[in-house]
């Protein structure tokens, strides 16, 4: 596919957004195949047996704690890549896309290193059984091979973009995605490898999308190239970069202590059964989560880039585009999970026992959740205009300050594993409110 190049600075600017969002929503959706993909086989390896679907939910935290530390070393330097190239900085974006590359590849030796020889005790210590670690663990041992791969194309895929090239990053996920979609059938029944072809089927897909990205990142056609000269660690540009991707370290950090309180109290009040239906929650809600995230991922590099380029007007314009798009898409989202609710939870799962129950589960956690577009555009708003201390804030409060004390407090006021799941919704309501209330009131405001 020829590499064609957007000009964040004209045109109307929902159209440079859509421009970038339509392909960035589309690799976003082969992306997400990677994993639901293979939850979909699982929950349907053993009829009526929804262990290994569990076992797999157990995995959740460590691999979204890896998606942290490549959160922030990865989009934590794009909105500073994008601001530089707005102000006409070449050297200046190239050393912060090799000072990110590097912190990128010392972070992924570390966490596969870290999370291989502990992976018993911290399984166990996530809310693993005796029974649901076997398929945890055969899970696990062989995803963390690929955890180097995962974590430059996904850390590295943003610099494609933010360089107008939003094909190019699609491809970087499809490419990928196909691999995996292929492969998961022929290891996990046609070899009969279970749980652990899926593993691999993830980790030959990840290594194929890393060579894609630093192959076009090292190539001719790359406005702002990795040179070899740049790939070194910097202080200060380490520092910005951990500040402003602090925000979303912290997001996907919360996620995994909120996936670890979950799957403990779900555990001790519940079961197995309850923690594969989380597991089934958190695959529908990456689903429903898709668009909104590539409207927000396709408008932020716009709003950076206008607001470098000291078009406030423009800048403005992505913010208001962004938070009217994704009140559209939540709501329609919500009404369709509330209507059609077995549909979504059968996709992942035949286990009646689990479907029977999950149903009603999957109503309660998804109520409210029109309220995550005004988390989102909050968010990515603080984070485009490079205010890292709301961006954290607002991270650390819907996550650690209301949805995991309620998490542990709600069940034990006699809610038991209802009151897991509507921690959910309390948190989107409150946390979405107060994140876009107070951009605002803030950054949007100096904006005019």
């Amino acid at each position: 596919m020829q590499a064609s190049k957007i000009d964040f600075s004209k045109g109307p600017v929902w159209k440079c957004i859509i421009a970038q969002a339509v392909p960035l929503t589309i690799a976003q959706l082969v992306q997400l195949l990677y994993n639901v993909v293979d939850r979909i086989y699982i929950g349907h390896m053993e009829a009526g047996n929804s262990l290994a679907l569990t076992g797999v939910g157990l995995t959740f935290p460590i691999v979204t704690l890896i998606m942290a530390f490549t959160a922030l070393f990865g989009m934590g330097g794009v909105p500073l890549f994008s601001m530089e190239r707005g102000a006409g900085e070449q050297e200046k974006a190239e050393k912060i896309l090799g000072n990110s590359f590097a912190l990128l590849l010392i972070s992924a030796v570390i966490l596969t290193a870290v999370s291989f020889f502990l992976r018993r005790p911290i399984l166990f210590a996530f809310g693993a059984s005796e029974a649901s670690y076997m398929y945890a663990d055969a899970y696990l041992k062989i995803y963390l091979f690929g955890t180097i791969f995962s974590v430059l194309s996904t850390g590295l895929n943003g610099y494609i973009n933010a360089q107008g090239f939003p094909r190019i990053g699609m491809i970087t996920t499809i490419m990928g995605a196909i691999i995996n979609i292929v492969l998961d059938p022929i290891f996990i029944f046609g070899l009969g490898m279970g749980v652990s072809g899926a593993a691999l089927a993830t980790v030959i897909s990840q290594a194929v999308s890393a060579v894609w990205v630093l192959r076009f990142l090292t190539g001719k056609k790359a406005v702002v190239p990795i040179r070899l000269k740049y790939i070194r660690i910097s202080r200060e540009i380490t520092k910005d970069i951990c500040a402003l991707g602090a925000s979303n370290f912290i997001m996907n950090g919360t996620t995994c202590l909120v996936q670890v309180v979950c799957n403990k109290t779900l555990q001790m009040y519940g079961g197995d059964v309850y923690v594969g239906i989380m597991t089934v929650a958190n695959s529908v809600r990456e689903i429903t989560m898709l668009p909104i995230n590539g409207i927000v991922n396709g408008g932020q590099p716009v709003i950076s880039f206008n607001y470098g380029a000291k078009d406030y007007k423009r800048a403005k314009a992505g913010v208001n585009f962004n938070t009217m798009i994704g009140s559209v898409y939540t709501l329609l989202a919500w009404l369709l999970i509330i209507i059609f609710p077995k549909f979504w939870f059968g996709i992942f799962s035949d286990d009646l026992q689990m479907v029977n129950v999950g149903v009603d589960m999957l109503k309660i956690y998804f109520f409210g959740f029109v309220f995550m577009a005004f988390q989102f555009a909050g968010q990515s708003t603080f984070q485009a205009l490079g205010d890292a201390k709301h961006a954290i804030f607002f991270s650390l409060l819907r996550k650690a300050i209301i949805v995991t004390p309620l998490t542990i407090l709600l069940p034990m006021a006699g809610l038991g594993v209802k009151g897991v799941f509507l921690a959910e919704p309390i948190s989107n309501v409150i946390g979405g409110l107060a994140c876009y209330t107070t951009m605002r009131l803030t950054v949007y405001k100096k904006l005019d």
